[in-house]
């Protein structure tokens, strides 16, 4: 498993400190870092408080548990399901100072990468689309669905993100990461998140 550090690397053509963000995973930083992920079937929330100067990004392969873990597929242990990936990013950046009502959230990814399973994309993004209605967050912007890959790079002091498409030939790339992370899934997965 890979540190913060080893996963932390300064971009002399962004002029910027840039942290990699796995799948499974969520990270909180504001003006000295861009966050930076690759997705495919997998979605991105970047979430924002622009009075705050604060924001973060998740990064979730699949929208819940199932009905193998949690409570009837809802709650999970681990930041690789979005109803945690969401609820984690969220309390983090809440525990930073954010505000609630502040909070500005883009989504992104969703692809359709991995055409020998089922349309796990768009799975994801019904999932995150309900979860932001349901929490009555405002979204500012959304890039999902399609069939490419997406690279995305975050300013969390302002909330600006670039988005690149990258060419379906990168696709299979993709696929093969995610299924190689998909394979690690029924691993055990220590901590736990409670929703209220």
């Amino acid at each position: 498993m890979s540190t913060d550090q080893e996963r932390a690397y300064f971009d002399p053509r962004l002029n910027a400190h840039v942290f990699k963000l796995l799948p499974g995973r969520y990270h909180v930083a504001n003006a000295d870092e861009v966050i930076a992920t690759l997705l495919g079937s997998c979605v991105a929330a970047c979430i924002h408080d622009p009075v705050r100067g604060i924001g973060g990004m998740n990064h979730f392969l699949l929208p819940d548990a199932g009905p193998q873990e949690g409570q009837g597929g809802l709650l999970s242990s681990g930041a690789r399901y979005g109803a945690y990936a969401m609820e984690s990013l969220i309390n983090a950046l809440l525990s930073r100072g954010a505000s609630r009502a502040r909070l500005q959230v883009k989504l992104f990814g969703g692809a359709r990468v991995l055409a020998n399973l089922s349309d796990v994309g768009a799975r994801n993004i019904e999932f995150v689309r309900r979860f932001v209605a349901l929490e009555e967050l405002a979204v500012g912007g959304e890039d999902l669905g399609g069939d490419q890959p997406r690279k995305l790079l975050m300013y969390p002091a302002t909330g600006r993100v670039l988005v690149r498409r990258l060419p379906p030939v990168d696709s299979g790339a993709v696929a093969v990461a995610e299924t190689r992370y998909l394979r690690t899934m029924d691993k055990p997965v220590r901590g736990s998140a409670e929703l209220f």
